[in-house]
């Protein structure tokens, strides 16, 4: 029967594993990755990558349906996803691009080697926009519509596919 006390403890950990495994996988229903879809546009302001003048991110450029475009010079998705971007330039998409925790440096040299698709180019330096729109990593891609608010969120590199299923949200 001392054998047993022996053991109590090792029973009293695997029991709070148990207990904290299972609140870590339950779903929970109020838990929204896509929080901001069908919301404006957080009120951000940020400094123009190339003039460093302050825009608002909600007015960048406003009054047509965009892309926003959460993106870093670190990032290696964000280097796969690079050449959908520029298609979707080309194609007349409105682009804009904020630049995610990076150096302004090393963005413009990002933008140099694999081309500029973006309209509008903002750095948030210390993630405080990525933050407001509950940014989990890069690259991140929010469709606005002309009245600015957020239709569709995409996380993770865009494919051809994700580009089609954003973009018929605005028909």
């Amino acid at each position: 029967m001392r054998r047993w006390i022996g053991f109590a403890p090792l029973i009293v950990l695997i029991g709070l594993g148990v207990l904290f495994a299972g609140y870590a996988l339950k779903h929970d229903p109020h838990v929204q990755p896509h929080a901001l879809v069908g919301k404006p546009v957080p009120a951000v302001v940020l400094p123009d990558l190339d003039t460093g003048a302050m825009v608002a991110i909600r007015n960048a450029p406003s009054g047509r349906p965009r892309l926003i475009n959460f993106f870093a010079s670190w990032c290696a998705p964000c280097r796969v996803e690079a050449p959908q971007l520029m298609a979707l330039k080309a194609q007349g998409v409105t682009l804009v691009g904020v630049a995610y925790k990076d150096e302004p440096v090393r963005t413009q040299a990002f933008l140099a080697e694999l081309g500029d698709p973006f309209a509008v180019k903002l750095a948030d330096r210390n993630g405080r926009a990525g933050i407001e729109f509950g940014v989990t990593g890069v690259p991140e891609t929010f469709l606005v519509g002309a009245d600015g608010v957020i239709l569709a969120k995409h996380s993770g590199p865009l494919t051809d596919a994700d580009v089609q299923d954003m973009l018929a949200k605005l028909r």
